[in-house]
C-alpha cells in the first residue's frame, strides 16, 4: 500500500508481477535487478523451491529520483504461480498500487494464463477492489519461441479491456522496462487522482535528456540503468527506484520442500561494502545495525540468528510508538497482532528453517514500513 512523508516528500509504492507458473516473473525482475544501476537498487530476495519456483516472494527494491518534487520508491514483488500457493499469492497482493501480469505466449499455457487472471481478479475483489479500476499492465512474455501465439488472440483472450501491453522476453530483456515503465506511470497517475502524491511546491527546472528533449518520469528513469539494452532498439531502456512497502506477512502452509534460498548478489561498491538489503533500507537509523544483523544472518544460512535479531529490531522499533505493552504498541502502528505473535513463537523455538526466518524478515519490514508512515521516529529537535 503507498505510503507518503510529506516532510521527506517521498512515496512508496508497491507493484506485483502476477501470473502462472514459471510464466516468467522471476526472470522479469531478475533482469530489471541486472539493468538498474547498483547504487539505485537494494538486494533482490528470492526463495524458491528446489524445481526453482517461487515459494515465497521474490522481492527488489528500486529508486526513482523526483516526480514532480518527490522522491518514489518502489518495490517490485513476485508471487508463486502454482494454483496451491494461493493463499500466500493472496497476502503479497495486498496493499499493491498496480499489477503487472505476465502471461505466457505457449498455446498450451492458455488456460493457466485464464485461470490466474480470473485468480488475480478474485483475490482484488477480497479487498473491495475492482480490476477494471486498478493500474494494470499486460507483459506477453516468452515471444521468442517458435510456439508463441499471436499476440492478437492472446489479446482477444486476456487482454479486453486494452490495458498497455508488451512484447516480451524476460531472458534476454526485451520490453521489460517497457513493462515497467508504463506500470509505475499508471501507478503515479492513480495515486496522483486519489490525492496520495502532493502537488509539487514550486516549478521544477525540465530534465533535459543527452538528445535535448524534455524528460520527466522516463528521463528520470533513464538515469539510473546501467545501460541501453542492445536488443529492440525501439524499446527504450527505463528504470530505477527502491521502497518503503506494505509487507505481507506469511501465514499459510506450504506442501513444497525445503526451500533454497537464492538471493541475488550485486556488484561490490566503490567503498568495498556489501549494498542496502531489503531491511537494512527500510530501518531507521537506530535499528540500522540490527536490520543487517538480521540480514547477514539469513544470508549465511543461521536463520536462528536472523529470526532473533528480527525479533529484537521488532521489539525495539515497536517501542518507538510509546510506552505500553508489544500488543498496544503494536495496535498503535496497525501492526498485525497474529504476526507478532506468531514472531515470538518462532523466537521461542531451537531450531528454524528458512522459511520461517524469510517470515522474521516480513514482519520486521512491515514494522519499519509503519514507522515510516507515521513518521517514527521523530526527528531529534534541536
Amino acid at each position: 500500500m503507498s505510503s507518503v512523508n510529506l516532510v521527506a516528500r517521498e512515496v512508496a509504492v508497491k507493484i506485483v508481477f502476477y501470473g502462472p507458473g514459471l510464466s516468467g516473473k522471476t526472470s522479469t525482475l531478475r533482469k530489471v535487478f541486472e539493468t538498474v544501476r547498483p547504487a539505485h537498487r537494494g538486494e533482490m530476495m528470492s526463495i524458491a523451491t528446489e524445481g526453482d519456483r517461487t515459494l515465497f516472494f521474490d522481492f527488489l527494491p528500486v529508486k526513482v529520483e523526483r516526480v514532480n518534487d518527490c522522491t518514489v520508491r518502489l518495490a517490485l514483488y513476485t508471487v508463486p504461480g502454482q494454483v496451491f500457493y494461493n493463499a500466500t499469492r493472496k497476502l503479497v497482493l495486498q496493499g499493491a498500487d498496480g499489477v503487472v501480469f505476465v502471461a505466457d505466449s505457449q498455446p498450451e499455457m492458455m488456460d493457466a494464463n485464464r485461470e490466474s487472471l480470473a485468480n488475480l481478479e478474485e483475490n482484488l475483489l477480497e479487498q473491495g477492489i475492482r480490476l477494471e479500476r486498478f493500474p494494470l499492465v499486460v507483459q506477453w512474455n516468452k515471444r521468442d519461441l517458435p510456439t508463441a501465439m499471436p499476440v492478437e488472440e492472446l489479446r482477444e483472450a486476456l487482454n479486453p479491456r486494452a490495458v498497455p501491453e508488451f512484447e516480451t522476453e524476460a531472458v534476454s530483456g526485451r520490453g521489460v522496462m517497457d513493462a515497467l515503465k508504463a506500470i509505475t506511470r499508471l501507478v503515479i497517475q492513480d495515486l496522483r487522482a486519489k490525492k496520495i502524491v502532493p502537488p509539487p511546491r514550486a516549478a521544477i527546472p525540465a530534465v533535459t535528456t543527452a538528445r535535448g528533449a524534455k524528460g520527466g518520469l522516463e528521463a528520470q528513469l533513464n538515469q539510473h540503468l546501467v545501460g541501453r539494452t542492445p536488443v529492440a532498439p525501439a524499446m527504450p531502456p527505463v528504470m530505477a527506484p527502491r521502497p518503503s512497502p506494505s509487507m505481507p506477512a506469511i501465514g499459510s502452509q506450504h506442501p513444497a520442500p525445503l526451500p533454497q534460498v537464492a538471493p541475488a548478489t550485486a556488484p561490490p561498491s566503490l567503498t568495498g561494502q556489501r549494498p542496502l538489503g531489503a531491511v537494512s533500507a527500510l530501518a531507521p537509523s537506530d535499528l540500522f545495525d540490527h536490520a543487517r544483523a538480521a540480514e547477514g544472518a539469513f544470508a549465511s544460512g543461521d536463520y536462528s540468528t536472523c529470526i532473533q535479531a528480527s525479533l529484537d529490531a521488532a521489539r525495539r522499533g515497536l517501542a518507538l510508538a510509546g510506552e505500553g505493552t508489544l500488543a498496544a504498541q503494536a495496535y498503535l502502528l496497525h501492526v498485525d497482532g497474529g504476526d507478532l505473535l506468531k514472531l515470538q513463537t518462532l523466537g521461542a523455538r531451537t531450531t528454524h528453517r528458512v522459511d520461517d526466518a524469510a517470515f522474521a524478515l516480513y514482519v520486521l519490514m512491515h514494522i519499519f514500513t509503519r514507522l515510516h508512515t507515521a513518521g517514527l521516529p521523530a526527528p531529534a529537535t534541536e
